[in-house]
């Protein structure tokens, strides 16, 4: 098997550090690493399988290097200025921030989901919200099976989707420190505000669940609406989806759709006090699926609850899953 060299933009961040435990967990093959930071980590040194790699500074020279795909997770304003700078250099881009995700001419890839749109890249592909990705695993299935009418999301976002300053704000609140991140205190607290608000009333959060599940299910005529919350959990996001078909369903047959899709668990039996959780989702790759139930209040609706590691799945092993897709298909 040929082996590649990969850029990692960000190697420092919370993320970052997980694309390296990933990209060793799945043995990806890498000949050579470049990992690229801020001029504050510039001289750190990281060991990956047994090799130590010096974080270079990122600058505008940084992608003459001979790499074949760089992995960025180091906010929008970065991938704005170097991703076409990699893209000129013929370096395939995968991107976790939010500036290029609907972008006509950028795929919005989840592996499970749309893997035939990753060939259609012009040298950026974007990973998209970390929700979004939890959300459209369970739902496209679905959709395939019985045609979504309406979603209604509902999220329980933890504090690592802010990053180190939302874990900080979290364990400094339960000692009683003011937040620094969040307006207000996270700690045995809920906040209905993700990213910024906008004219419409909704935040950008928000809106980026409803445009991207339409983009990643190629369903531009969906209705749908949302709303997201933070909750003091660290790590694994939770979404509440109550979602409306075309067609009627029988729930047994529901429930096997899902159990046969990809990268699902089912946790379905609440008689037993089985269902997922964000303490079974941390630390693995799947996406969780349980409190299946249909909606009375229409004629063909169900509820589900969905569960996943918002690092993971939601944004280093999904990017990761690309770049195997990539390879896979010899981009």
């Amino acid at each position: 098997m040929k082996n590649y060299n990969i850029g990692i933009v960000g190697a420092t961040g919370m993320v970052g550090r997980t694309f390296l435990k990933i990209l060793e967990e799945k043995n990806f093959p890498i000949d050579h690493l470049y990992l690229f930071a801020s001029s504050k980590s510039k001289g750190e040194k990281i060991l990956f399988r047994s090799k130590e790699y010096v974080v270079e500074e990122l600058n505008e020279d940084s992608f003459n290097k001979p790499i074949d795909i760089a992995l960025f997770s180091a906010g929008g304003e970065i991938s704005k200025k170097f991703a076409p700078i990699a893209k000129s250099k013929k370096i395939v881009v995968i991107d976790n921030s939010s500036t290029w995700r609907l972008y006509d001419d950028v795929p919005l890839v989840v592996p499970e989901v749309n893997p035939e749109d990753v060939l259609k890249h012009d040298y950026i592909i974007s990973n998209p919200n970390c929700s979004t990705i939890q959300s459209v695993v369970p739902l496209k299935p679905l959709d395939d099976a019985y045609h979504i009418k309406r979603i209604i999301f509902s999220t329980y976002q933890a504090v690592s989707g802010s990053g180190v300053g939302g874990v900080k704000d979290l364990e400094n609140g339960l000692k009683n420190i003011p937040p620094k991140k969040y307006p207000y205190p996270i700690a045995f607290n809920c906040l209905p505000h993700i990213d910024e608000f906008t004219d419409t009333g909704y935040t950008k959060e928000e809106l980026k669940m409803i445009y991207e599940t339409r983009k990643i299910l190629h369903r531009n005529d969906l209705n749908i609406t949302a709303t997201t919350v933070r909750v003091p959990v660290m790590y694994s996001h939770s979404v509440s989806a109550n979602v409306e078909f075309d067609k009627d369903f029988e729930l047994e047959e529901l429930v096997n759709v899902l159990r046969k899709a990809k990268g699902i668990i089912l946790m379905d039996n609440p008689k037993e006090n089985i269902y997922p959780m964000p303490i079974i989702a941390e630390g693995t790759d799947e996406v969780y699926v349980g409190r299946i139930r249909r909606d009375f209040s229409v004629k063909s609706g169900v509820n589900l609850w969905i569960v996943a590691d918002n690092i993971r799945k939601g944004a280093a092993t999904n990017t990761v899953q690309i770049a195997e897709l990539l390879i896979k298909n010899q981009f």
